[in-house]
């Protein structure tokens, strides 16, 4: 049995892993999927004051408090920055770092220097709202819809859960400043559909930082593939798990 961790990314909750949380556990793993702070269970402590540092805490917390070890830490979108370094915080506990169609970061970055369109998203809520907090993101025609979600039952679930974003998580730099994360496998996740402008991802180095050959996977959906494509995520995500890397 792994332990899974499953990280949401900006504007989500740890609900939309729903559709991919059971799946896994009848694998015969466990699964845990948090709300990050300012979001689900936790939106009451959305504030200007709530940044990356945050949500890394947020999980190198509950990964003591549980006495994890041996995780598959999955970072979707956003959540890239933080699993990054949630893995240079505690690298002894950690398994396997998944990025799922997320930022991947180098020491010393903001999400604006891994994606210069998130700039953008903070001259928006510095002209259009109060400053620090962007809201999600408006739908587009298809395929792009709603972060890469076009089913209209899916949109409404989606929009259900969905809180502001707070602009410090866009501008605090991550510190990958720990040599012993340097060997924990890496694997990544890319859905190659409907890929908004402005939102083109960094190519993934040929060689890991441990020395192996590059993971990508890809997979022909949208952004939300938890969403749109839960069972073949939990495929590429039961490849990484210890027993089977």
């Amino acid at each position: 049995m792994s332990t899974y961790l499953l990280v949401h990314g900006a504007w989500h909750s740890g609900r939309c892993w729903d559709r991919v949380v059971p799946l896994l556990a009848e694998a015969g793993h466990r699964v845990l999927a948090p709300s990050l702070t300012g979001y689900g269970d936790k939106a009451r402590l959305l504030g200007p004051e709530v940044g990356l540092d945050t949500h890394v805490d947020d999980i190198v917390g509950l990964i003591l408090a549980e006495d994890l070890t041996e995780v598959v830490l999955v970072g979707h979108s956003y959540a890239g920055l933080v699993v990054s370094s949630v893995a240079h915080r505690v690298p002894e506990r950690i398994a396997h770092l998944v990025y799922v169609d997320a930022m991947v970061p180098r020491d010393g970055e903001t999400a604006v220097d891994v994606m210069p369109v998130s700039q953008h998203l903070i001259d928006l809520a510095r002209t259009s709202g109060d400053g620090w907090r962007v809201p999600p993101l408006p739908e587009l025609p298809p395929p792009v819809g709603l972060f890469g979600v076009t089913d209209p039952d899916d949109i409404a679930w989606l929009r259900s859960m969905a809180s502001d974003h707070p602009v410090r998580c866009l501008q605090q730099p991550v510190r990958l400043d720990n040599p012993a994360a340097l060997t924990i496998p890496q694997a990544h996740v890319h859905c190659v559909t409907g890929v908004p402008e402005g939102f083109a991802r960094r190519p993934v180095p040929a060689v890991q930082p441990n020395g192996d050959p590059a993971v990508v996977w890809e997979l022909p959906t949208g952004h939300d593939c938890m969403v749109t494509m839960p069972a073949e995520l939990t495929a590429l995500l039961l490849r990484a798990a210890p027993a089977t890397a």
